[in-house]
C-alpha cells in the first residue's frame, strides 16, 4: 500500500470539486419558474453559465448584482436591490433565487437584511399586476463548500421557505440530490410504477434536457412545482439519496421536514448497481404495500446475468474512481459487484464521511479496501495514481488529461462532461442504469486490449 506523502504546497491545482453558488444554480433550475441570481461579479454568472451550457447543451440565464470595485469597498446592496428589480421585471419569476459569491461573502453584505429592506423599500410596487414572486437567499461562498454543499443548501432553504403542515396527504418527497435528467426521468417512471404520488425536488429533467422550441423560453418550463413544494410537510415520507450528507450544516432538506413536520425520513445512497437500488425498492414496497413490479424484477435478473456474463473482462481490473462523494460511493458500490476493483476512491468533497461510507458500502465485496482520499485535486489523484497501476479510470471530464497521462480508458460519468455529447442523458441509477454502465465499461476494457494487441483480434 502506497504511503501518503506530506503536501508540500497549499493551492489547488486542478480543483476536483465546483465553485458552491454553481451547485444553487442547478437546484434553482429544477424548481419551476424559478431564476438564479449571484449576488457577486458579472464574472461568476458568466462562468457557471458556460460550465452548465456545456454539460447540457441548453441554455440557461443565470442573473448577475454585477458588482465592481467600488461595491468591494462600499458594499452591494444597491446593486443587489437593482438586479432584483430588473429580474422581476424582465423575467418575471415565480420564485428568485439568490446565491452570494465569494466577493460578497467576503465583504460581508448582509443578504437576509438587504432583502427586508427591498420589501419594504418597493412594497411590491415594481411588480404590480403581477404575481409576486417568492425571493429565497443561501450562502454560498466558494471558499467554504463544493458545488455540492450549494445544491443541498438550496434546496433546503427552498423546503423551508415553502412546505406548509395540515393533514397528511400520503404523498412521497422524493430528494435525489444532483443526478442527471435520465435519471430523473426513471425515478419518475419507478414511483408511477408503484403507484405512488410524490413530489420530485429538484427536478431538472425538462428544464435542462428539453425538446427543441421555436421561440426562446427566458425561464424553461419544467422544475418542481411551487403548489407541490408546499405539500412537503403534508407529506407520509422523505426519501433522501446521500450516503455523506448527514454531515451538513445545519440539517438536510429531509431532516428539515422531520423536525418540522414529523414526516418520516429515509436516508439511503444513491441506488447504483444491486445493493443499493434494492435498498431503494425495499423502502418503495414498504410505502407502496406492493412487491417490486415484474419489469423492475426482470430488470435485476437480467443485470445480475450480465455481470455472469462480464466477470472475465471485469475481474481484477483496477478502477480509480473520482468526483462527487455521494456519486463515488455509489459507483464503488456498483464496481465492487463486478469484480472490479477499486483502487483509489477521490473527491474534492469534505463531508467527513466520505471515508466512512466507502468502507461500510465495501465490507463484504472488498478484500483489500481502495485509498479513500477527501478534499483533493487532480494534482494529488494524479501523485497516488502512478504508483497504483489503474486500468481504467470512472468520473467526468476533468479527468482527461490524468487518463491519457496514464494511457488508460476514461469511464465519463457525472458532472460536468464537456468533452461528449449526451452528458445530461446518461443513466447512472436503478437496474437498468448500471446495466448500462457495465456494458459501457466492458466494452471499454474490450476496446482497450483489442487496440493494445498487436493482431487486433475480432472474437472474444
Amino acid at each position: 500500500m502506497p504511503v501518503k506523502t506530506a503536501r508540500k504546497y497549499v493551492s489547488t491545482v486542478n480543483a476536483c470539486k465546483l465553485c458552491t453558488p454553481m451547485g444553487a444554480c442547478l437546484a434553482l433550475r429544477g424548481i419551476e419558474g424559478a431564476m438564479p441570481l449571484l449576488h457577486g461579479s458579472q464574472g461568476c454568472s458568466t462562468y457557471m453559465r458556460r460550465y452548465i451550457i456545456s454539460h447540457f447543451n441548453e441554455p440557461i440565464d443565470i442573473a448577475s448584482s454585477s458588482l465592481g470595485e467600488k461595491n468591494a469597498i462600499y458594499g452591494g446592496a444597491e446593486n443587489l436591490k437593482k438586479g432584483i428589480s430588473n429580474v422581476i421585471t424582465k423575467y418575471r419569476p415565480k420564485l428568485l433565487g439568490i446565491a452570494t459569491t465569494c466577493l460578497t461573502e467576503t465583504i460581508g453584505d448582509n443578504v437576509p437584511m438587504i432583502l427586508k429592506e427591498y420589501q419594504k423599500e418597493t412594497g411590491g410596487e415594481e411588480t404590480k399586476g403581477r404575481e409576486h414572486p417568492f425571493i429565497i437567499s443561501v450562502s454560498t461562498p466558494s471558499y467554504a463548500g463544493t458545488h455540492m454543499d450549494g445544491f443541498h443548501r438550496t434546496v433546503r432553504v427552498a423546503v423551508e421557505a415553502l412546505a406548509e403542515e395540515g393533514e397528511k396527504s400520503g404523498r412521497i418527497n422524493l430528494l435525489p440530490g444532483f443526478v442527471s435528467p435520465a435519471d430523473l426521468r426513471h425515478l419518475k417512471e419507478i414511483m408511477r410504477e408503484f403507484g405512488l404520488e410524490y413530489t420530485l425536488l429538484p427536478d431538472i429533467s425538462e428544464s435542462l434536457d428539453a425538446p427543441i422550441l421555436e421561440d426562446y423560453c427566458k425561464i424553461p418550463k419544467g422544475g418542481t412545482p411551487i403548489l407541490d413544494i408546499r405539500e412537503m410537510g403534508r407529506a407520509q415520507a422523505s426519501i433522501e439519496f446521500g450516503r455523506t450528507l448527514n454531515s451538513l450544516a445545519p440539517i438536510t432538506a429531509a431532516e428539515y421536514l422531520k423536525i418540522r413536520f414529523d414526516v418520516e425520513r429515509y436516508s439511503l445512497g444513491l441506488p447504483i448497481g444491486i445493493h443499493e437500488t434494492d435498498r431503494f425498492f425495499s423502502v418503495l414496497e414498504h410505502l407502496s404495500g406492493c412487491s417490486s413490479p415484474a419489469c423492475y424484477q426482470m430488470e435485476r435478473g437480467r443485470l445480475i446475468d450480465a455481470y455472469v456474463d462480464s466477470h472475465k473482462y471485469l475481474f481484477g481490473k483496477r478502477a480509480i474512481i473520482y468526483g462527487e462523494e455521494d456519486l463515488v460511493v455509489g459507483l464503488t458500490s456498483f464496481l465492487a459487484e463486478t469484480g472490479i476493483v477499486p483502487v483509489l476512491c477521490a473527491s474534492g468533497g469534505t463531508s467527513g464521511r466520505f471515508e466512512e461510507s466507502i468502507r461500510a458500502i465495501g465490507a463484504g465485496n472488498l478484500s483489500v479496501p481502495p485509498l479513500v482520499r477527501e478534499g483533493v485535486d487532480f494534482y494529488q489523484i494524479a501523485e497516488e495514481a502512478i504508483s497504483l497501476e489503474p486500468d481504467i479510470l470512472i468520473g467526468h471530464s476533468k479527468g482527461y488529461p490524468l487518463a491519457r497521462k496514464l494511457n488508460i480508458p476514461l469511464i465519463r460519468v457525472g458532472f460536468p462532461i464537456h468533452d461528449r455529447i449526451g452528458g445530461q442523458r446518461i443513466l447512472h441509477l436503478g437496474y437498468q442504469g448500471a446495466q448500462r454502465l457495465l456494458d459501457q465499461i466492458v466494452n471499454t476494457v474490450i476496446e482497450k486490449k483489442q487496440s493494445d494487441s498487436s493482431v487486433g483480434y475480432t472474437y472474444m
